[in-house]
């Protein structure tokens, strides 16, 4: 299948928003791929220029990008031909490199999972390596480096008009779910035609929760296989891992998120063994697990995952 590339620009970047109204930077057939560079922060959170590389781009997008802040730069979309709503968008997610040595966490008041018990603001660089795969932290501890976008999303319906890309929804957009690593896919509902896909909000490295707001917040690179799924029809975000399914759910509510994850996993076994909805309900008290995917962002997340091998066993 083609491949194609997507540098990461003024000109391929939104800023802060997803839109339905947004032109694509690139078109593709179901089936191709494409690698897609990103970057992410804005000004005050670039490092000492002499000792980490800064992706040269990352200037000219804080100079000439209208933002939406905060918010996340992302980029795309990227229109796959003939989508149309209520299809769904199969994103395999093949590769993920980091593009710089660096990453930043920072720490805002009234934010977070512990909005009022850190009143001052507190911005932390953290060196990368590549080649050992880790963090350096303040402390001198080398943390394991995991990336993974936290946010992939596609446009979404034109009603909505201009959203925050802070707020996860169904289109997908601010996930954060750390299990999409190489190796897995994820599908998000259609809203638009062309699906329009962006990503961005590259993370080197986050727990479930993402509990001060920010992971280590880095650049990547990506790079996807994008097939147009006609035969599924869905309203959520689901994701899918070699062993596992996984369903996502979002709400301000942590309950609802909760209820939302886990009655989509019982129609997802429908799908998936033609289990009837109370033995379906057994199955995810016997052998699901529920996770909190992240708590801080306006909507907060919960994904349940279930072992493909009991699913299918």
């Amino acid at each position: 299948m083609p491949h194609h590339y997507v540098a990461a620009s003024p000109k391929t970047c939104h800023w802060g928003f997803f839109e339905a109204k947004l032109q694509p930077v690139l078109h593709i057939a179901s089936g191709d791929e494409v690698t897609i560079d990103t970057v992410s922060g804005s000004p005050e959170v670039i490092p000492d220029r002499s000792k980490f590389h800064v992706p040269p781009e990352l200037d000219a997008i804080h100079n000439e990008n209208e933002r939406m802040l905060p918010g996340h730069i992302l980029t795309g979309p990227i229109a796959v031909a003939d989508a149309e709503p209520g299809d769904v968008l199969q994103v395999d997610i093949l590769d993920i490199q980091l593009r710089q040595d660096w990453g930043w966490n920072v720490i805002r008041p009234l934010m977070g999972t512990l909005p009022e018990d850190f009143p001052e603001q507190r911005l932390v660089n953290i060196p990368l390596d590549a080649k050992r795969m880790v963090g350096r932290m303040p402390w001198g501890l080398d943390l394991p480096l995991k990336p993974f976008f936290g946010v992939m999303g596609v446009s979404p319906p034109p009603a909505w008009g201009r959203i925050s890309s802070l707020v996860p929804r169904a289109m997908g957009g601010n996930i954060d779910l750390k299990e999409l690593v190489p190796g897995t896919k994820l599908f998000l509902p259609v809203f638009v035609p062309g699906a329009m896909f962006s990503c961005g909000d590259g993370h080197g490295a986050q727990g479930d929760g993402e509990v001060c707001v920010t992971a280590i917040e880095t650049a990547l690179q990506g790079r996807f296989r994008f097939v147009l799924r006609k035969d599924l029809n869905f309203s959520t975000p689901r994701a899918e891992t070699p062993t596992h399914y996984i369903t996502i759910a979002m709400h301000p509510d942590l309950d609802r998120c909760t209820e939302n994850a886990l009655r989509d996993m019982i129609v997802l076994l429908g799908e998936q063994r033609g289990l009837s909805r109370e033995d379906a309900y057994m199955l995810c008290s016997l052998a699901a697990d529920l996770h909190v995917t992240q708590t801080v962002n306006g909507s907060k997340g919960i994904h349940c995952m279930i072992e493909k091998t009991i699913v299918h066993g």
